[in-house]
């Protein structure tokens, strides 16, 4: 039987989550990755080299590599806390970036050396920024700037808006049996890819094959943690993305939904020290404090109501609750899988 050919669209932090439980279940996954990040050390490298942003990409390199905990895949990861943060992986892609020539052969020499079990591709190489509005009516640049933003946001673009699409990432969304989207930053990570032109095309193009068409599914974040998102229920966030160019392509949303005994049953986390210094001011919350998406019936109702079906599970890692826990998403992405299956028979 043929392997699932997955992508993961998205990147930051999220991405990384899914391509590893993709991997863990034998699926064959490719990674299409936002162009957009500014911030920390790759936003130093676009101002001072002007280089093709790595971070985002450097990420998803690492979660492919074969010995995720091997000294040169934690090397990967490294920082110098004492050379403005940068990242080694970050130091790697631009260097070999200017060697090449090329970004795409960057990226190729690094999945050679971390021995990657698949294959990343920047969903553009034209240099792109984010532009958005809050939801009131702030307007805002950058993607660090929104990501950090005092309100959740409305919407977002891209500039230039015509920013060619890389033909390799179109391909790989075209051929996808399984298209994963998150999880991950809504609007700077997996909505910038969207607005690529080409990008949602492409997904449509591989929904609507005779044969084996393609499964797209959201998982939505469990974690309410960042500007841009914050007070957004479930619903908000799958709005979001069909606003932003899914409307009738997303077929699941799955949803975290805790158990009552989780730490989450009373509707935040508890504090950790790592948001204890957050600047975040909005909609009430304080301080060092990290609430969970919200999720009810009626939510639950209003995701079916956009034709999209919710599947809603207990996703959370019990030792880390704000991310989610790779074998529970396994378990929930292979029931979609299933379902998949099913109707293509």
């Amino acid at each position: 039987m043929n392997r699932t050919k997955a992508v993961v669209i998205g990147g930051g932090t999220g991405g990384p989550v899914s391509i590893r439980t993709l991997l863990d279940m034998g699926c064959d996954v490719s990674s299409v990755v936002a162009m957009v990040d500014d911030g920390g050390s790759t936003g130093i490298l676009r101002e001072r080299g002007g280089v093709t942003p790595p971070g985002d990409i450097r990420k998803c390199i690492g979660a492919m590599s074969a010995n995720y905990e091997g000294i040169f895949a934690r090397a990967f990861r490294h920082r110098f806390e004492y050379l403005d943060n940068h990242s080694l992986g970050n130091l790697i892609l631009t260097a070999l970036a200017e060697e090449t020539n090329s970004f795409p052969d960057a990226i190729r020499v690094c999945e050679d050396l971390i021995e990657a079990r698949g294959h990343v591709y920047a969903s553009t190489l034209h240099d792109v920024n984010l532009r958005g509005m809050t939801d009131d009516g702030t307007e805002l640049e950058g993607q660090a700037v929104i990501g950090d933003a005092e309100c959740n946001m409305r919407y977002v673009s891209l500039v230039p808006a015509d920013a060619q699409a890389y033909p390799t990432a179109l391909r790989v969304i075209r051929e996808a049996n399984f298209i994963v989207l998150g999880p991950g930053s809504l609007f700077t990570s997996i909505i910038p890819n969207l607005l690529v032109p080409g990008v949602v095309e492409a997904i449509r193009d591989a929904r609507n094959r005779e044969e084996e068409p393609a499964y797209t599914v959201f998982v939505c974040s469990l974690a309410d943690m960042q500007g841009e998102t914050w007070g957004m229920t479930c619903f908000d966030h799958v709005d979001a993305l069909l606003r932003h160019g899914m409307r009738g392509l997303l077929d699941i949303a799955l949803i975290h939904r805790n158990a009552e005994t989780s730490p989450m049953a009373s509707g935040h986390f508890p504090a950790l020290t790592d948001y204890s210094d957050s600047r975040h001011r909005t909609r009430g919350r304080r301080i060092g404090q990290v609430s969970h998406v919200r999720v009810n019936e009626e939510l639950i109702e209003e995701v079916r109501s956009l034709g999209v079906q919710p599947m809603v599970r207990d996703l959370v890692d019990p030792m880390r609750p704000t991310w989610h826990d790779r074998g529970k998403l396994a378990k929930a992405l292979q029931e979609v899988l299933n379902a998949c299956h099913s109707r293509q028979r």
